[in-house]
């Protein structure tokens, strides 16, 4: 790994300043690097006569990855054609973003995910105009339409009624179906890694992760019930329990991280999944109950949960996936919700050397949810059962 930070460093470092880009051939290294003629190559390739003739940089947003939209201003031709005004673009821009991506492995799931994947799926999700990542400098840029307007992006206070909930239940089901125990799974077209080696790759990478997710367990006590908290020791190594299971499981592509931040709502109340920068090959049941638990409050999961269980496996079973048994869909889902607590534990109190990745309102009100679910299915003795 270090070998790897010192290449990355280096090749930063021989940037030269100023630089640009003419061709969609190359991957922009910064957003300053792209000129009109890049944005001609990319956006206006099927246009006869279209041209850009000028982007605008609208401000940075800067996170996991470096996010922003750009404007852009058109010939005529091009103006009369129906291009997009604006775009919305995400990237591995700065040093810190590109090494830490490239720890993890994530800065080239994103493109390969709009690349290889996205135009296989009939879901609602955002659409790429420009997917590339560059293995040298280990920067991407994923340029996607601009959904700001006409979407409403989700978050923790979002409302996700019964049918709202029943629309992501069928994307994920279009998903998972769509490559459901697939031979291209791991493969050129489809180059994605399996969960369960992404995590001790995770774990390797930070090796506190499971330490500042213990102390996140204690530090919300008050938000279990105490014979969950008089648990606590067992927490991690079930944890490590639930990854393993996936290697006797089948496997198709999960998003990987489908809290409900990660959902938009469209005019025709539809939900929509975006942010897919953590695609592995997995079992469909950590998406799943991922999904249910921080999408839904305590209340109405306790409703519907195993009504939208049942809507699951028959869309699935009508997408061309093998009959999967209720019961042992359950106790699946019941084991998988060990990684979707460790992944909002760790939002909760982030190792050293992690960013800040979300409000604390959020992390508090999913592990409210979570806690919730895993003491509504004694979640920790699914794997005696």
């Amino acid at each position: 790994m270090s070998e790897l930070f010192d290449q990355i460093t280096r090749v930063h470092a021989a940037e030269p300043a100023g630089e640009k880009v003419w061709d969609g051939a190359q991957v922009p290294p910064s957003y300053d690097a792209i000129t009109p003629a890049w944005m001609t190559s990319v956006l206006c390739r099927d246009t006869p006569g279209a041209e850009v003739v000028g982007v605008r940089l609208d401000e940075r947003d800067d996170g996991t990855s470096n996010r922003r939209r750009i404007f852009i201003d058109y010939n005529a031709a091009g103006q009369n054609s129906g291009l997009p005004a604006s775009v919305f673009c995400k990237a591995a821009e700065t040093l810190q973003n590109r090494l830490s991506m490239a720890a993890s492995g994530i800065s080239r799931l994103e493109p390969d995910f709009y690349s290889y994947a996205r135009p296989r799926l009939d879901m609602e999700a955002p659409v790429a105009y420009y997917s590339r990542f560059d293995p040298d400098r280990h920067t991407y840029l994923v340029m996607l339409r601009d959904l700001g307007g006409e979407v409403e992006f989700a978050d923790d206070r979002t409302v996700v009624d019964r049918g709202r909930a029943e629309t992501m239940i069928e994307a994920l089901a279009s998903l998972h179906a769509r490559f459901y125990e697939s031979p291209e799974l791991g493969t050129a077209s489809l180059p994605f890694p399996t969960w369960h080696d992404y995590w001790p790759a995770m774990m390797k990478l930070c090796p506190d992760f499971g330490k500042y997710c213990d102390i996140a367990f204690g530090d919300s006590e008050q938000l279990m019930e105490p014979r969950l908290f008089r648990r606590r020791a067992e927490i991690w190594p079930l944890t490590t329990r639930s990854v393993e299971r996936h290697r006797e499981l089948p496997h198709t592509l999960q998003h990987g991280d489908v809290h409900l931040k990660n959902w938009y709502v469209t005019r025709d109340n539809v939900m929509g999944l975006g942010d897919w920068q953590a695609v592995t090959v997995a079992h469909w049941s950590r998406d799943f109950i991922y999904a249910l638990l921080t999408a839904l409050t305590i209340e109405d999961r306790r409703r519907w949960e195993k009504d939208l269980l049942r809507l699951y496996l028959d869309l699935m079973r009508e997408r061309g996936a093998p009959r999967i048994d209720a019961d042992e869909a359950w106790l699946n889902c019941r084991q998988q919700m060990m990684t979707v607590l460790a992944f909002w534990t760790i939002t909760l109190r982030p190792a050293p050397g992690m960013p800040d990745m979300q409000p604390e309102r959020t992390a508090i009100e999913f592990l409210k949810r979570i806690y919730a679910a895993m003491d509504d299915h004694d979640a920790l003795d699914s794997f005696r059962d």
